[in-house]
């Protein structure tokens, strides 16, 4: 097991199993866990994103979060790089096949819209209100790359664990046996076998729509078969 007072800082990447791994590190951590949900980095220019990052991460101090071993949430994780020298931080994240979180992430904004509510992003709201099609979506310059646009600053390469979402359960016991020093029991949260992309309903999308979209997000594409190959032991990221 690792150092147990270390900071275990969670980059949740919109729908990799992220509410349902938030629930065991909140189970686990208790009152030294704290979420970080109020950047909404996909709601900004990369250069407004990047910047927000940058003055965070100097003007966060060792001091503000002393009392917390565990922050979890939608974040660009280059704004805790600074903390990382001032104590020691792991930085742990999920990965899912790209394609497959994108459709996702698309039908979940749809269901879950509610147009009164001050946490809709900008883009969340434009997405519904304009009625983008899963085509937009998916190749959409706001949500292309997502994964490498969560880690601007901090290379895949860096990061201490990188779960597969698609092997959930047996990657979650190999992250607690790690950081925890021992296994715990999966919550799953946030699961709808209904929704419109999962079991009969599951949306027919064409192969030339797939591979044009496997294009628009080769970096995101490399970065998980690379992720998928260092689980299997076929490859390092290191």
């Amino acid at each position: 097991m690792l150092n147990s007072q270390a900071l275990i800082i969670s980059v949740h990447m919109p729908k990799t199993a992220g509410v349902s791994f938030r629930a065991t590190l909140e189970e686990h951590f208790g009152s030294d866990f704290q979420q970080d949900y109020a950047d909404y980095p996909l709601a900004y220019s990369p250069a407004q994103r990047h910047r927000m990052a940058e003055e965070a991460n100097s003007r966060l101090l060792a001091a503000d979060l002393a009392s917390v071993n565990c922050i979890h949430g939608h974040f660009l994780p280059a704004k805790y790089l600074a903390l990382a020298e001032a104590r020691e931080c792991h930085f742990v994240t999920w990965l899912r096949e790209p394609v497959s979180r994108l459709v996702s992430h698309y039908y979940y904004w749809l269901r879950a819209y509610d147009s009164d509510s001050p946490l809709v992003s900008s883009l969340h709201r434009r997405v519904v209100e304009e009625s983008w099609t899963l085509e937009a979506f998916c190749l959409s310059e706001e949500l292309k790359n997502v994964y490498s646009a969560f880690l601007w600053g901090l290379p895949a390469e860096n990061l201490d664990f990188i779960g597969i979402t698609e092997h959930y359960e047996e990657d979650l016991q190999v992250f607690a046996q790690r950081f925890f020093g021992e296994n715990v029991t999966p919550r799953k949260m946030n699961r709808r076998d209904d929704a419109p992309e999962k079991g009969s309903g599951r949306l027919e999308m064409s192969a030339d729509l797939r591979a044009q979209i496997e294009c628009f997000h080769a970096e995101d594409v490399a970065l998980y078969q690379r992720a998928v190959a260092a689980r299997q032991g076929s490859y390092t990221l290191r």
